[in-house]
């Protein structure tokens, strides 16, 4: 029982807090067109899931995250995403996001109200897997002992 806490509590150190500047980095607009448009997140999976949680987005634990939904504007880089699921807290923010031309989605949750500009803090995915239909955002972290681990969230367009 320890042991679980210890690997929940690292878990949530090493995953609440990512930032990163990438402003210098071009977009990729060709991604940005195919992500385009409204998604269902259906699984969020990573190696180790029974033993560890992940507090995705620093909003609610990742498996709270199946079944939300996602709009991604590509002309102005906004959005938003609701988390639905009935067994969680119901959520709901508005996003900003792009893609850099080295396969990095970089989204900022807001608070209503507030410019994308005043946020510092933002979150670095990769984008793998696109296809029509759906793609994976993939957060890499780093464990104990500085073992990786890939945190992987599967979208599929809402119809």
């Amino acid at each position: 029982m320890k042991k679980i806490f210890f690997l929940t509590a690292l878990a949530l150190v090493l995953f609440s807090c990512k930032t990163s500047s990438v402003t210098g980095k071009k977009l990729d607009k060709t991604t940005q067109v195919a992500i385009k448009g409204e998604w269902v997140l259906t699984s969020v999976t990573y190696p180790g899931s029974q033993y560890i949680r992940v507090n995705s987005f620093d909003i609610a634990d990742s498996k709270c995250f199946v079944g939300s939904t996602w709009k991604f504007v590509s002309n102005n880089n906004k959005g938003n995403m609701a988390l639905t699921s009935a067994d969680c807290t119901g959520f709901s923010s508005p996003i900003t996001w792009f893609v850099n031309t080295d396969q990095e989605l970089i989204l900022k949750v807001l608070d209503a109200g507030e410019k994308a500009k005043r946020v510092r803090a933002g979150y670095k995915l990769f984008v793998e897997n696109l296809g029509d239909n759906s793609f994976q955002l993939v957060d890499k972290g780093n464990v104990v002992g500085g073992k990786a681990i890939d945190v992987v969230y599967q979208f599929q367009r809402a119809n």
